[in-house]
């Protein structure tokens, strides 16, 4: 039978032209405008040049937007692994007939719109919001808490948004692993902790790692929550994007801050994958 070495590339094309045309084509353009320059006049002049670059490492206001942007990520990395291990493993071990509709629970936030989502926690936590209305009315307070416009509600607005996400990586991961393990750990002598430590949890790294690294990316590249539920000084990097691009239309300065983000977090994969290696995240999707 001849073989028709063009099936493979005749496959690929549509994918790796909607990736070439969506993806590579505007981040090229964006890496491009932030070498122009911004007149005075508010016109983009091209051109070729680090001004932009030297203007968001002059003032530490830029990058302290940073530093604080990798710092929520990460305190949003660990609180959804801390939250989500916990439900990944009950639909691991459960036998329970509901179990596929728990999974529905997890996944009926992405049915939802994210920013309706966000939107919600201002009925939540707000002055006459649902909880310091029940609070106030059973007696337990007498003015309200100040429970928006901080960091503890942009947290968990991206908590919302990025949970599912890592309930569902470290459950697959967790789906792949052979039960029959955890019983000979069990016939050797291991306790139910300790074959969850030794066989178990190793095991599952695959998963807690692609989920935590899908965690990390979407956070520091996300504007609404902090716009929505956060106050003046909850700013994160993605937010002076908006506000540079958006707000005073300075696409040099605004893409020149998207580079520096991308770069960061291209750096921050390459390290994963030098160290654990990018297949791990195939691996758990397994």
């Amino acid at each position: 039978m001849e073989s028709k070495p063009w099936k493979p590339a005749a496959l690929l094309a549509p994918a790796v032209s909607a990736v070439i045309f969506l993806l590579v084509i505007p981040v090229c353009f964006i890496v491009v405008y932030s070498f122009w320059l911004r007149a005075p006049s508010g016109a983009d002049i091209p051109a070729f040049q680090f001004g932009n670059y030297a203007k968001f490492f002059e003032d530490f206001f830029y990058p302290s937007l940073l530093i604080r942007t990798i710092r929520v990520s990460l305190e949003t990395v660990l609180l959804c692994l801390v939250m989500g291990y916990i439900p990944a493993y009950f639909f691991y071990r459960t036998e329970s007939r509901i179990k596929p509709f728990l999974l529905i629970l997890v996944m009926l936030p992405f049915w939802i719109s994210f920013i309706i989502r966000t939107l919600s926690w201002i009925n939540i936590l707000g002055d006459t919001g649902l909880i310091n209305h029940v609070l106030m009315k059973i007696g337990l307070l007498d003015n309200p808490l100040s429970m928006l416009y901080n960091e503890g509600a942009v947290l968990m607005g991206l908590i919302q948004y990025l949970l599912p996400f890592m309930i569902l990586n470290i459950y697959v991961s967790l789906e792949g692993i052979d039960k029959n393990l955890l019983e000979a750990a069990r016939s050797l002598g291991c306790t139910e902790w300790q074959a969850f430590r030794e066989v178990t949890l190793p095991l599952s790294l695959p998963g807690v790692s692609a989920g935590c690294l899908l965690v990390f990316v979407l956070t520091s590249g996300t504007y609404l929550p902090p716009m929505i539920l956060g106050g003046p000084g909850n700013d994160m990097i993605a937010n002076l994007i908006f506000k540079r691009v958006v707000g005073t239309l300075d696409w040099p300065f605004g893409s020149a801050i998207s580079t520096i983000l991308l770069l960061l977090l291209g750096v921050i994969v390459y390290t994963y994958n030098r160290y654990l290696g990018i297949n791990q995240i195939f691996k758990s999707l397994q």
